[in-house]
């Protein structure tokens, strides 16, 4: 529309990441202003104060798992939530300045994540190699071609060398072909994304206290009213020893009925609920909704109690 400024987004810097790749792949992002970050929490913050429309980050990884600083930034300060989700293949590859060999790397820089990814390859050609871990792969490549060079190879993302003008060394060097990572474009808080009947609700569940059963409370307002569960893992709160919160996703959107009275569920057991988000499912797998707990089932239900309390 005329006069309209386009979008801003953040995202988990510098030019070149995995997740710079994910945001490009939003419909969103066409025509958009976007901007790298240092750090999740400053992609995370520039949407907060105002300085981005949405931050595109990494969630978790199906390799190793979740990323714990998107976790507990998402966990904590002012409320944000997710809109969509976006899964990208990690391929890596081994990236140098131009002219080196293999036999010259004596120190190779990356995110903790790729470097894992890429155990039993360095055990296999670099033995004896420092690995750096650094906030992102495209943070290690900068630091591998930019003027101020002082590590001998980045372990990044092709497209990385491109940006860089690094020479590629070793490509598919990870693990696991079959990686990927699944990245979330956050926001601040207004209007929830339709519910399509395939979609995914993410919260973060702080429980009242540390006590036997405790996590069995917070599963027992899933499993009552027939919600999956497809992601739940402790995260600390930071306020002292033993003191976790719950960081879940689960099948559903909040306007469904058993999904709005597992939450409702959860606050009442629980010492704060999080909510962060109803969005679609990549994968648009439709969600299976059990006998019994379906919209029209507790519509059912609720005039069956109202006409016993009236005496009808």
């Amino acid at each position: 529309m005329p006069g309209v400024p386009p979008a801003r987004y953040a995202y988990l810097g510098p030019v070149g990441t995995f997740t710079e790749q994910a945001l490009r792949a939003l419909p969103a992002a066409r025509g958009a202003h976007v901007e790298p970050y240092i750090g999740v929490a400053a992609a995370l913050e520039a949407v907060r104060v105002g300085d981005a429309d949405g931050a595109v980050v990494p969630l978790e990884n199906s390799v190793e798992g979740s990323v714990s600083v998107t976790l507990d930034e998402l966990a904590t300060g002012e409320p944000l939530v997710i809109t969509r989700e976006v899964t990208v293949p990690v391929e890596l590859a081994l990236l140098t300045r131009p002219g080196r060999d293999l036999y010259a790397v004596r120190t190779v820089a990356t995110h903790p994540h790729a470097a894992a990814q890429c155990r039993s390859w360095l055990a296999r050609h670099l033995p004896d190699v420092e690995v750096v871990p650094l906030g992102s792969t495209a943070q290690a490549a900068q630091m591998v071609g930019g003027p101020d060079a002082i590590y001998d190879a980045a372990i990044a993302a092709p497209i990385a060398a491109e940006h860089y003008r690094l020479s590629v060394l070793a490509s598919r060097i990870g693990d696991n072909p079959d990686a990927i990572t699944r990245f979330v474009l956050v926001s601040r808080p207004g209007a929830l994304p339709p519910r399509t009947g395939a979609d995914k609700t993410t919260l973060v569940a702080f429980i009242r206290d540390d006590h036997p059963g405790a996590l069995l409370e917070v599963l027992d307002q899933f499993a009552l009213r027939g919600v999956n569960l497809t992601r739940i893992e402790s995260r600390p709160t930071g306020s002292a020893l033993g003191r976790y919160c719950f960081s879940i996703d689960c099948e559903g959107h909040i306007a469904e009925a058993r999904v709005g009275e597992a939450l409702m569920g959860l606050r009442r057991v629980c010492a704060d609920i999080r909510f962060l988000g109803s969005y679609p499912r990549l994968d648009e797998v439709e969600t299976s909704v059990r006998t019994g707990t379906g919209d029209a089932d507790y519509a059912d239900a609720t005039s069956w109690l109202a006409r016993l309390r009236t005496g009808g």
